[in-house]
C-alpha cells in the first residue's frame, strides 16, 4: 500500500513542473527569445518597467486574458523583458523597440504583431489571438 502512494506522489510530483512551466513567464535575459524561436515557438514579448502605469495595466490584461484562455498558455511562450535593465540591448535595436510598454508576438523570423502604449483589454486580446492563430 506506501509503494502505491509512493509511486502515486512520485508521478504527481514529476507532472507537476511541467504543468507549472506551461503557465510560466520568463524574465527575459539575453539569447532566451533567439532560442525560443529557434526551437519553433510562438513567443509573446512584453516590453514593460515595475513604474510605468501603462505596463501595469497591460500586464493585468494580459494575466487575465491568459486565466480566461489556456489555449494562450498553451501555445506561446510569454516574456518579460525589463525596459530599465534592456532598453540598450541587442533585442530592443533588432525589433526596434521604440519604449517601454511594447508588446510583441514573434515566430520564427516573423513579427505576427505589436502593440505601443495601447492598454486596451480588446487590443491586447487581438494580439494574443494572432499568436494563436500563429502556433
Amino acid at each position: 500500500m506506501h509503494r502505491r502512494n509512493f509511486l502515486s506522489l512520485s508521478a504527481a510530483a514529476l507532472l507537476t513542473p511541467a504543468a507549472l512551466q506551461a503557465a510560466e513567464t520568463l524574465k527575459y535575459r539575453p539569447g532566451v527569445v533567439d532560442a525560443l524561436l529557434k526551437d519553433g515557438k510562438t513567443v509573446f514579448v512584453d516590453f514593460y518597467t515595475e513604474w510605468c502605469s501603462t505596463c501595469r495595466a497591460q500586464g493585468r490584461a494580459i494575466e487575465a486574458l491568459r486565466g480566461e484562455n489556456p489555449a494562450y498558455d498553451a501555445a506561446m511562450t510569454f516574456v518579460k523583458v525589463d525596459w530599465d535593465v534592456y532598453s540598450g540591448s541587442a533585442i530592443a535595436a533588432q525589433y526596434e523597440i521604440p519604449r517601454r510598454s511594447t508588446l510583441l508576438v514573434l515566430r520564427g523570423d516573423a513579427e505576427l504583431g505589436r502593440i505601443v502604449a495601447d492598454a486596451s483589454r480588446a487590443s491586447i486580446k487581438a494580439l494574443m489571438d494572432k499568436g494563436l492563430a500563429g502556433a
